[in-house]
């Protein structure tokens, strides 16, 4: 698990009151991206997502959009939803040092709960397999300790980002969420703070072949104007995003767009088709703002030793069975 760092921590206190008036606003001549030596409008820079608002809306968080006066209600709904009852054992909750954000996010001027705007309730349109894969996740995480194959790639084995903060689509984690975007000609490269991770978008390019399935996809990018438009195939039938689980099939294609809409912010969208998964496709807006942070090394694996005791008790428990009824372990 990455250790949150003293200047992540102040960057979500400064961001709780400018995050994030995007399009739409009332300046007289719209906003025109600068251009890098290339020519492209520039993404580069340092960039961050945290927020507490997520990608679905909570049971008890119904209207997308919330006015001033009850943002304080909608975030203490969202923040008792995201995290279980506060205990001594429970690290990682509500009142954490884990935590950064704590405030929902502004998209076009307007306090948002959740990222997905269509459908309209909120929630993702699984479909009955959908479900079902969604359930079979959640049981193995409670009874498959045997395998380490079987264990989350993020959080147990440090494969990807935890919480889904590259995905694809890019997820916001609650800590660790700075994003470095460095651009050349031909690609685009976006790091994530959460656990190192780096995904490459070639611009103009052709995609891999079908049987080439980086943990990220494939992503192919061309310029429209001020936006970034990527798509993304290729992608693992694995590799679980984690907030809230699900897999893609093999079949699935994302759309996202990336446009920056002022000197400080970024409007990332997205659609997700994957007919075996979900029911028609979705779409969400995000919002990122610009910062000057430093990007922290995430030692997912540097003493971490939950793995190692995971095998350790499905080995004990194996033992336990055995010596109960006399079969050798």
């Amino acid at each position: 698990m990455g250790m949150e760092t003293l200047g992540a921590r102040m960057i979500a206190l400064v961001l709780a009151g400018v995050l994030i008036p995007v399009a739409g606003g009332a300046a007289a001549d719209p906003y025109r991206a600068p251009r890098n030596a290339y020519g492209a409008p520039d993404l580069g820079g340092v960039w961050n997502n945290n927020s507490l608002t997520r990608l679905q809306r909570p049971a008890g968080v119904v209207p997308l959009v919330v006015n001033p006066a009850g943002q304080a209600d909608a975030e203490r709904k969202l923040m008792t939803s995201y995290s279980p009852p506060a205990t001594t054992a429970n690290v990682g909750g509500t009142d954490s040092e884990w935590w950064d954000g704590a405030h929902l996010a502004k998209v076009d001027g307007q306090l948002r709960t959740s990222w997905l705007v269509d459908p309209d309730d909120g929630q993702l349109p699984y479909t009955a397999e959908g479900k079902r894969r969604v359930a079979a996740f959640a049981k193995a995480q409670l009874e498959a300790f045997d395998d380490p194959e079987a264990r989350p790639v993020a959080g147990d084995r440090c494969l990807l980002p935890s919480w889904g903060a590259m995905g694809p689509v890019m997820m916001n984690a609650p800590y660790n969420a700075n994003y470095r975007f460095v651009q050349t000609r031909d690609q685009i490269a976006i790091l994530a703070e959460n656990n190192g991770e780096l995904r490459v978008i070639r611009i103009g390019a052709a995609h891999l072949p079908a049987q080439v399935r980086p943990w990220t996809g494939d992503s192919i990018g061309h310029w429209e104007k001020d936006t970034l438009v990527v798509e993304t195939t290729n992608l693992r039938t694995d590799a679980p995003l984690s907030q809230p689980p699900f897999f893609y099939t093999a079949g699935a294609k994302i759309r996202e767009r990336f446009t920056r809409v002022s000197r400080t912010a970024l409007i990332y969208e997205f659609t997700v088709d994957d007919p075996n998964v979900f029911a028609r496709p979705w779409r969400a807006e995000m919002a990122f703002v610009a910062t000057d942070a430093a990007l922290y090394e995430f030692a997912c694996h540097e003493g971490n030793y939950g793995m190692t005791n995971v095998l350790a008790g499905a080995r004990a428990v194996e033992r336990t069975q055995a010596s109960a009824t006399g079969a050798h372990p």
